[in-house]
């Protein structure tokens, strides 16, 4: 037996600038900021709230753990929350350009994660239910997730 994805939607997050909190031990903590962007799919589309953030540790190695929360709220006017949890990694120097804003071609780095989706709206309970991934890329002032139902 298979696993098959579907398409469910396209993300474009806009976030603002980092807050640093220092290295605890685990490693350096950021807070980024989720500030709105768009939702795009032909069974779930809408905007980003300006309301959440991603809570990121980034490791010696320059990898990091991302854990996301935010809302959504459909073209239709349900809300959805949105908790994303995943891993970005790469080479030192394409993980450098990211950091410093610059483009880079996400096939250079790994970004995929793993959404939850979770709404009151009967109009889309099937979310509750369902198992989604994400693969990702970071862009100079935002995040591009698209994410795929597991069917």
């Amino acid at each position: 037996m298979g696993i098959e994805l579907r398409h469910l939607c396209d993300l474009d997050v806009e976030l603002a600038a980092p807050m640093e909190l220092g290295t605890p031990p685990r490693g350096r903590r950021r807070i980024i900021p989720i500030i709105g962007g768009t939702v795009t799919g032909e069974r779930l589309s809408g905007r980003v709230l300006n309301l959440g953030a991603d809570w990121q540790t980034v490791f010696s190695d320059h990898s990091a753990e991302l854990d996301t929360r935010y809302a959504i709220e459909t073209h239709d006017g349900a809300s959805i929350d949105v908790r994303n949890f995943g891993f970005r990694h790469g080479p030192p120097e394409v993980i450098e350009a990211l950091a410093r804003g610059e483009p880079v071609d996400p096939s250079r780095y790994y970004m995929r994660t793993h959404p939850r989706l979770e709404t009151g709206d009967p109009r889309y309970a099937w979310l509750n239910r369902t198992i989604f991934v994400g693969t990702g890329s970071r862009q100079p002032s935002s995040v591009k997730i698209t994410i795929f139902e597991v069917l």
